[in-house]
């Protein structure tokens, strides 16, 4: 047999993708992703229950930061959420090397992480943050897709262009066209752009760390 060059165009593929079987370092950017997805919908759907009178159809998630009852916590969250996407996005780099995906995940991160440490009340700020966290978390989504295989390559897809959709809504809506949210209102809306992001990083985070188990105990899949 003859030994392939590093260099050469299928090798670079296949180190590049990140196909669940490919490390058994993946565990652990695996189980950050699945820490940001679950952290994230448990702890916003606590707050909301705890903060008095929250209105899941008209009130915006960044509402929960602004609330006595649930502000530390749900800010909090943010900055734990936006710190765990960027430390998987740093390790996960050393498998794909792409520096434009590492760049979306930084990006989502900061986004968080600005929006925990600015909240609602101080206005501008915290409107940018929560706006690149919104885009940047889906297109981090849609930019993994070619580095899995699998249902995993759909589910990215369908996580980031569902969640992308649901900012342009939001952007419409918010511009004075309040119609755009349909029967869900603003609230909704909003949910539609964060939670199939949040579950995308479930799904993303089961993904990886499978692939490092089997990879830890010797055995890969045919």
């Amino acid at each position: 047999m003859v030994a392939q060059s590093p260099s050469a165009p299928g090798v670079a593929r296949q180190r590049a993708a990140l196909d669940g079987q490919a490390d058994a370092a993946l565990i652990i950017p695996g189980a950050m992703l699945f820490l940001v997805g679950v952290a994230f919908l448990t702890v916003s759907m606590l707050a909301a229950s705890i903060a008095p009178g929250y209105d899941f159809h008209a009130a915006a998630i960044s509402d929960l930061g602004v609330i006595d009852e649930t502000a530390a916590i749900f800010n909090g969250l943010l900055i734990v959420v936006g710190a765990l996407n960027s430390g998987a996005g740093l390790l996960l780099y050393r498998a794909h090397r792409r520096a434009r995906v590492l760049g979306l995940y930084l990006l989502a991160g900061a986004g968080a992480i600005g929006a925990g440490l600015v909240p609602l009340d101080v206005g501008g700020p915290h409107a940018m943050f929560a706006l690149v966290g919104f885009v940047f978390f889906n297109l981090e989504a849609l930019a993994t897709a070619p580095l899995v295989r699998g249902p995993m390559r759909l589910v990215s897809v369908a996580a980031g262009v569902v969640g992308t959709v649901y900012v342009a809504i939001m952007v419409l809506g918010d511009a004075g066209n309040a119609a755009i949210f349909g029967s869900i209102g603003h609230g909704g809306a909003e949910r539609m752009i964060v939670f199939p992001a949040m579950l995308w990083t479930v799904a993303f985070g089961g993904y990886l760390m499978a692939g490092g188990v089997a990879r830890a105990h010797g055995s890969e899949r045919p």
